[in-house]
């Protein structure tokens, strides 16, 4: 009879530890697909393009860091210049943009702690059907020599002048063609982003330059269409900084903005990145080379 109990109490004392085990394993899995709400760890405003809100790309990315993290993120998109003034004016914990020389001065300066490359894509030259400067016959892979060609047939132009990463870029080209268009009645500022400049365009059926993928997001209400394009000096680098608050302000949220930065050079985000398209179309090309 007491060899029974014996037996008894420790089948009942097996069954309670699996059982326990059980739970445990139980809780653990709940614990890790648990989802966080944006904001239960706290927010960081992140100062990027409107070229990048406006691909669409952000609407991907974003819902993805902030339920892994918890933490939200507040996005002003400006252009490049005014993203790299809010990080030196302590308004934005992180930038994310695509003026390279630029984002290295800020980095050189202090402002930043460490730049990495993020992805990478494409300007092109967009123009109406009816093309009246022919870049598509005398310049479809030479953007030079396009900007020459629309100063010399005084063909429109809309250009962003909002010191963004475009128009760093387009003023770049401008200076390769030996051509100073600032004063010229063929070409306008529409001191607007990407998106409200590719309307106006739209609206003259003008030239302009534009990132790849906010054309794509847009080209289906648009009558523009590409004139120029795969030109090494069409290239167009995108790169994420934290700002420094030993630099700027110790009120910035650090910790949050270097979890961002960790998190879209991780393989998931990279990933993300690679397989985010419009129509088919990739719009951004992963630059994993750089992560931590």
């Amino acid at each position: 009879m007491k060899k029974k109990l014996t037996l008894v109490l420790a089948a009942l004392l097996t069954m309670t530890m699996v059982i326990g085990l059980a739970g445990c394993s139980s809780n653990n899995n709940t614990a890790k697909t648990e989802k966080l709400e944006p904001g239960s760890n706290g927010e960081i405003i992140m100062a990027t393009t409107t070229s990048t809100q406006d691909s669409g790309l952000l609407d991907v990315l974003l819902p993805k860091f902030e339920e892994e993290t918890g933490i939200a993120v507040k996005v002003v998109a400006v252009g490049t210049g005014k993203a790299i003034e809010m990080g030196k004016n302590g308004e934005a914990d992180v930038l994310l943009v695509h003026a390279k020389s630029q984002e290295e001065d800020f980095v050189k300066e202090g402002y930043g702690i460490e730049r990495f490359d993020v992805m990478y894509n494409d300007f092109i030259v967009l123009g109406s059907k009816d093309d009246p400067a022919k870049l598509k016959e005398v310049a479809p892979n030479d953007a030079v020599k396009a900007f020459q060609t629309i100063a010399e047939t005084q063909s429109e132009f809309v250009s962003r002048g909002d010191k963004s990463g475009t128009h760093t870029k387009e003023l770049g080209l401008w200076e390769k063609a030996g051509v100073t268009p600032a004063g010229q009645p063929w070409y306008i500022e529409s001191g607007s982003g990407m998106g409200d400049t590719l309307k106006m365009a739209n609206e003259k059926l003008a030239y302009t330059l534009s990132d790849r993928a906010t054309w794509l997001n847009m080209k289906d209400n648009l009558d523009l269409e590409v004139v120029v394009e795969k030109d090494d000096n069409l290239y167009n680098q995108y790169g994420v900084i934290v700002v420094n608050p030993d630099k700027v302000s110790a009120e910035l949220n650090t910790d949050g903005a270097k979890k961002f930065q960790e998190w879209i050079l991780s393989d998931e985000a990279q990933k993300a990145i690679a397989d985010y398209k419009i129509n088919g179309e990739p719009t951004f090309v992963p630059t994993p080379a750089n992560k931590h």
